[in-house]
């Protein structure tokens, strides 16, 4: 039987998706991504729905079940069991609303009956109660964060909903936390919108309730720039980026609020904070970029200084070798700090990036020294990359 908790799209409706939608499993940085149920009705503004075609669905439905999903997840070619970090429901809908927290806890306890110890990142600004937390303790394998958006924002037209409920939530997880960690995730940071000097404080003491948080800025896209012009609201930017944006001032004085403020372990990347709560090194590998790790705990700094190893280029092209992707696939340099290659598209080159635990760039989008792969925008144009010395 073909059970969902909410409504299954037909065969007619699946077709009129847009293909980035049908995409069920898609490998994004962080981890690959389960989503196999989609709609939200809490319109945040910048939600990234905009770019998947998907932003007018508003109430949840399923494009199959969840046992089909588990198993399009674990069979897929990118799939590497307890190595491969996994993200549920972080692109089209909140794991934690009403129905499709059901399909969240049928995942989860269908993988973590398979004895799979995968990291497991879940991304929510809605509400978890006690219950949630007492069956999120109860998974003995998966190695689960819940990651609490938070943003402070008070525009309404922004973001309609609540944003005490996020800050509730991660108390409570926090509070009630066993095996899983909870995480502030303090995003999308604006100038002029929630970077006030009370939004700041305000963060700073969310952040001593979590395990620890991530700070970043907003992804604004072609699609959702359209949304803001369409529907009045103040552009943010005069341009738009394929990265996130976090202006170099910006990030200065998040840094300061949370040296002054004595706020808790803040991280710039999502993976450097879902791994220091879980006690490993980073497995996105970061630890080569040494300006990137300048805010990081010293136990951490000493695991990822333990864990970091250099591939050679055969080994690179050993690894690519195994995938379809790979036969343009060319190493340009390996250094301390990344693989910097040519002919793989984004998600091939994730795979390679989890397999090693090591940063992998590709030569057509270089990583600025300092701004941690974020847009140019807000920085000055310093012209060095990835490929050369952060010295120069």
């Amino acid at each position: 039987m073909r059970r969902t908790f909410v409504p299954l799209l037909s065969v007619e409706q699946v077709a009129r998706l847009s293909e980035r939608a049908k995409e069920v499993v898609e490998y994004r940085k962080s981890g690959l991504s389960l989503n196999h149920v989609m709609g939200c009705p809490l319109d945040c503004a910048y939600c990234i729905r905009h770019v998947y075609g998907a932003w007018d669905m508003r109430q949840p439905r399923a494009l199959m079940t969840d046992a089909e999903a588990v198993e399009l997840l674990v069979n897929h070619r990118y799939f590497q069991p307890d190595v491969t970090p996994l993200q549920i429901f972080n692109r089209a809908t909140d794991p934690f609303l009403p129905k499709v927290k059901d399909h969240l806890f049928a995942v989860l306890e269908d993988l973590d009956e398979r004895g799979l110890r995968n990291h497991v990142l879940v991304i929510t600004r809605y509400r978890v109660d006690a219950e949630d937390c007492v069956r999120l303790n109860a998974l003995g394998n998966l190695r689960v964060t819940l990651l609490f958006t938070y943003s402070g924002i008070d525009d309404q037209r922004i973001e309609p909903f609540p944003k005490e409920v996020a800050e509730k939530s991660l108390r409570l997880a926090a509070q009630l936390a066993g095996r899983y960690r909870a995480v502030l995730y303090w995003r999308p940071l604006v100038p002029g919108l929630n970077d006030s000097p009370e939004h700041l404080i305000r963060a700073v003491e969310l952040s001593r309730v979590a395990h620890a948080t991530v700070f970043t800025g907003l992804f604004y896209r072609d699609e959702i720039a359209a949304y803001y012009r369409a529907n009045g609201l103040p552009e943010p930017y005069g341009e738009t980026a394929r990265r996130k944006i976090v202006p170099e001032t910006l990030e200065k004085r998040v840094l300061e609020a949370f040296r002054t403020g004595n706020g808790g372990p803040l991280f710039r990347k999502t993976s450097c904070a879902v791994s220091f709560v879980h006690g490993e090194p980073d497995y996105n590998g970061h630890y080569g970029i040494r300006e990137l790790c300048d805010i990081c705990p010293t136990q951490q700094l000493d695991r990822c200084a333990v864990a970091h190893r250099v591939p050679s280029a055969e080994e690179l092209r050993e690894i690519a070798a195994r995938l379809p992707e790979g036969e343009d696939f060319q190493v340009v340099e390996v250094s301390e700090r990344a693989a910097v290659v040519a002919g793989l598209e984004e998600q091939p080159r994730y795979f390679l990036q989890h397999s090693l635990g090591f940063q992998i760039h590709d030569v057509r989008h270089p990583h600025r020294h300092r701004r941690h792969g974020r847009a140019d925008i807000g920085w000055p144009d310093t012209g060095s990359s990835s490929v050369e010395s952060p010295h120069e």
